[in-house]
């Protein structure tokens, strides 16, 4: 079971995205939105995947593989503080989308990845104690929690979904 985490096990900029969690079981909600966003996702037209609202905002291809990728970043720094309390530099997602090649694939692909990301996180966060979701380390210079970033993960989510359906769609 992991449990919500509290204020304190979480920076101020990562609350935008725990506060967009509700208040059933995490691992419930990882579950129902993998299958949610993959079929808001794989329901788009292939000519709507390389639309951005504005200049120099992301393509929905993008958006998808930058959940992927800030997903996998998050998963990594659970396993990592869920065996040792260390400190992980923080990366800059501006940074990483420039080294990808997201426009360049299908939608109906990046949609599978983000699914199969996801099922890894799944097994991942089932696989812990209780006492391994509270543990902290350092991220981007601010402490975290295990169930902080499992939290994180959903609420990355979300916030993206709520962009996608204002902006894009």
């Amino acid at each position: 079971m992991i449990n919500r985490p509290q204020p304190d096990e979480y920076s101020a900029f990562a609350a935008r995205y725990v506060n967009l969690v509700g208040d059933e079981p995490i691992l419930e909600i990882l579950k129902n939105n993998q299958q949610s966003t993959y079929e808001i996702f794989t329901g788009l037209s292939s000519g709507k995947a390389d639309y951005a609202y504005a200049e120099g905002k992301w393509t929905i291809k993008q958006m998808l593989g930058h959940m992927a990728d800030t997903e996998r970043v998050f998963a990594f720094r659970a396993l990592a503080f869920s065996r040792e309390a260390i400190e992980l530099p923080g990366f800059d997602q501006d940074v990483y989308m420039e080294g990808t090649t997201f426009n360049s694939r299908s939608l109906k692909d990046l949609a599978n990845e983000f699914k199969t990301v996801r099922e890894s996180s799944l097994y991942l966060f089932k696989s812990l104690t209780e006492n391994q979701s509270t543990q902290k380390g350092i991220a981007s210079g601010n402490p975290v929690s295990v169930r902080a970033l499992a939290y994180m993960i959903a609420g990355h989510e979300l916030h993206h979904i709520n962009i996608l359906k204002e902006r894009y769609l």
